[in-house]
């Protein structure tokens, strides 16, 4: 692929997930929107697989990935969840239709301290509705750096 062409695919998954999806996704969680959990199904696609270092599951249809975003959701909204900084990103380009993106999520409250920090790693592929997420790894991190928080799990 040319420099041009995996440029503004790099400029379109970026914007779509970082300007998009993420403030979307902050702005449910946080309750500063009202919509109820599926609207992820604009972000995330059914199957859909999750993973993390203590479990593996496979998201088989849309209720079943909307009901794993209201448990994740409601178990960050007790404890006052209010927005994400993302310390490290990247994302890497495969071609038209595929991408990996990678973040640091550092979930707070509106006092700034942290709820958790994860090093998360999504799988998009772009199809007729736009760009889904397909899968999602993440493991619990106390690190800034995607490199260091890759590292220390190697």
């Amino acid at each position: 692929m040319d420099g041009i062409r995996s440029g503004s695919v790099l400029a379109e998954v970026t914007h779509w997930f970082f300007e998009d999806y993420l403030p979307t996704w902050v702005g449910v969680a946080s309750g500063a929107i009202r919509r109820g959990p599926d609207f992820i199904l604009d972000y995330w696609s059914a199957p859909l697989h999750i993973s993390t270092p203590t479990a593996q599951e496979w998201l088989l249809d849309n209720d079943a990935v909307t009901d794993s975003l209201e448990r994740s959701q409601r178990e960050l909204r007790a404890q006052n969840y209010s927005y994400t900084a993302v310390p490290d990103r990247k994302v890497k380009v495969y071609h038209a239709a595929g991408a990996a993106i990678e973040a640091i999520w550092s979930r707070c409250r509106a006092d700034n301290s942290e709820i958790e920090r994860l090093a998360a790693h999504f799988e998009a592929a772009r199809g007729s509705a736009g760009w889904r997420v397909v899968g999602i790894q993440f493991v619990p991190t106390t690190e800034d750096s995607l490199d260091a928080a890759w590292r220390s799990v190697s």
